[in-house]
């Protein structure tokens, strides 16, 4: 059998591949009474996509195409349904074949007490003789995938079932299937848009600010130079709040995710402290220590900025957030201080941060991202690495539950046995109260909070406030700060033609802060809050 000719393709002059992609897209949409989604088999299809012919063109060519088509976000695979012995008319359009159909058969060829079972697959309506679709398969059990580019049905088996909990689900709830929208080409370019997030690379960082711009609508204009601020630390107070933008690395591509998810304009946080002496210091939940695990430290104010300034390579962006001097004037310094030493050296609260930003079933997750693609990277990550499971979200879904214990399926089928959906079960509100294996739980911005709670700031209505549901906008937005431009330090912006509300002492591009300092506390505040963008609005008291 004869190889296909690649290097005979390859040679083709650039003009002709070009020639080629216009006539299949003349052909593929010039005719106006062509419906992929109501024309059955029998009707004419293009040979290939022009998409699915972009590899084929020079590198330079073909990348510009596909980064006007694609994204990172692209990476993310959309929940279809979930196929069951009861649900037989599951349908859905893919990404390559428009009309598809899935059921779930039940069998025991294992013999086994639970015995498996078959998923039936059928695909139909091709766009083109050259695309496939790729799914995901998931239950709380497993997680598995599989690919098809034929026009027929398709069997997926499962030998047998993981004991009686997962039949049970199965039976109940079915197998979950995911669609890789992008196709192959497609998510094999997102993730060649998803690598350099996390690169600590000009490419990186470059990245990083494209993703914000596309899907946060951010804008990155560039500060005058110098870009450092010279403090003068008598201007700072106990409780003035540091917001940090990480755009590279590690971190930057950590934090580039959580602004997208929560709407926030800044990644990371820490809060001044002033001691009996007039020696200032700052609390961060956070803190690379010398065996690279982040803690809780309280560290002399010198020693924290000479870190951003010439150790911290994910190019950090800072600005300093003065307390209004009325809300100052509440600040109880001692109580501030209590908390902060009784946390210190502790790990950087995990447990209670995806909660922060899930507040409701459906309103805080941007397309194509829902709750059942968060149970199935649960899933997924629980498998990999189930000591981290257990930090990041068992222990926070058990206390939920009033469990002890439970892994991540456990956790779901005692949900259902409770009638608790688990995307109802990811909205319950975290209660600044709840002790982890590891002690209180406090991430960068929970630390902050409590702090603030117990320096009695949200007095009178601390006790019907928890803090630990906030996200960093949630913090920023706060009615807390310093509400007068003439009343910042004179070094404060003072290099920079723009005049914020708020003062940059650090970065390259100007920090944004949409909604900064608008939102008097309230009782249950940000219980209940939607997020999606790119607007991110929220309804009024929830």
């Amino acid at each position: 059998m004869k190889s296909f000719p690649f290097k005979r393709i390859l040679s083709v002059p650039l003009f002709l591949l070009l020639l080629l992609i216009a006539l299949l897209l003349v052909f593929s949409f010039s005719s106006s009474s062509y419906s992929p989604s109501n024309c059955g088999d029998g009707c004419w299809k293009a040979p290939f996509r022009p998409t699915d012919f972009l590899p084929l063109l020079p590198r330079i060519v073909s990348w510009r195409i596909l980064r006007s088509l694609r994204s990172a976000v692209d990476l993310l695979p959309t929940f279809v349904g979930a196929a069951s012995s009861t649900n037989d008319d599951l349908e859905w359009k893919g990404a390559c074949f428009y009309k598809n159909r899935a059921w779930l058969e039940f069998h025991n060829k294992s013999g086994t007490p639970f015995g498996g079972g078959t998923l039936h697959i059928k695909t139909s309506n091709a766009h083109s003789w050259t695309c496939m679709d790729l799914y995901i398969f998931a239950t709380p059990f497993r997680v598995t995938w599989d690919y098809y580019f034929l026009s027929r049905e398709h069997t997926l088996d499962f030998d047998e079932w993981q004991g009686q909990a997962e039949y049970e689900y199965v039976k109940e709830n079915g197998v979950s299937i995911f669609l890789m929208q992008s196709g192959m080409i497609g998510t094999l370019r997102a993730l060649w848009d998803v690598f350099p997030l996390f690169t600590n690379t000009g490419w990186g960082e470059n990245s990083n600010l494209a993703f914000l711009e596309k899907h946060m609508g951010a804008t990155f204009e560039e500060r005058p130079q110098p870009w450092v601020s010279t403090i003068n630390p008598d201007d700072v107070h106990s409780g003035d709040l540091l917001v940090i933008s990480k755009i590279r690395g590690r971190w930057g591509g950590f934090e580039t995710l959580e602004k997208w998810v929560t709407g926030a304009y800044a990644g990371h946080s820490a809060v001044f402290l002033k001691d009996s002496e007039g020696k200032l210091f700052v609390g961060e939940s956070g803190h690379e220590n010398e065996k690279g695990e982040d803690v809780i430290v309280v560290m002399p104010w010198e020693e924290w900025w000479d870190f951003e300034q010439t150790k911290d390579d994910a190019n950090p962006h800072i600005a300093l957030l003065p307390l209004h001097p009325d809300v100052r004037a509440k600040f109880n310094s001692t109580a501030a201080w209590e908390y902060a030493n009784s946390m210190i050296g502790k790990p950087y609260g995990y447990h209670n941060m995806i909660f922060s930003w899930i507040d409701t079933i459906s309103g805080n997750y941007p397309p194509p991202l829902d709750s059942h693609l968060v149970a199935s990277a649960m899933t997924v990550w629980s498998n990999i690495q189930p000591a981290y499971a257990a930090n990041l979200w068992n222990e926070a879904l058990n206390l939920r539950l009033g469990t002890e214990g439970l892994d991540l399926p456990a956790i779901m089928v005692e949900a259902e046995k409770l009638g608790i959906s688990f995307d109802k079960l990811l909205t319950v509100p975290e209660q600044d109260d709840w002790v982890y294996s590891d002690g209180k739980s406090a991430s960068c911005i929970a630390f902050v909070l409590v702090m603030y709670k117990e320096a009695g700031l949200f007095d009178p209505i601390a006790a019907n406030i928890q803090v630990t549901e906030f996200t960093i906008k949630d913090a920023y937005t706060l009615k807390f700060f310093e509400n007068n431009s003439s009343h910042l330090p004179e070094w404060c912006n003072k290099d920079d033609n723009v005049k914020l509300p708020y003062c940059q002492i650090l970065g390259r591009y100007r920090m944004e802060l949409p909604e900064y300092n608008t939102l008097q506390p309230y009782p249950h505040m940000n219980e209940r809050c939607p997020s999606l963008p790119l607007d991110y609005a929220r309804s009024s008291y929830c």
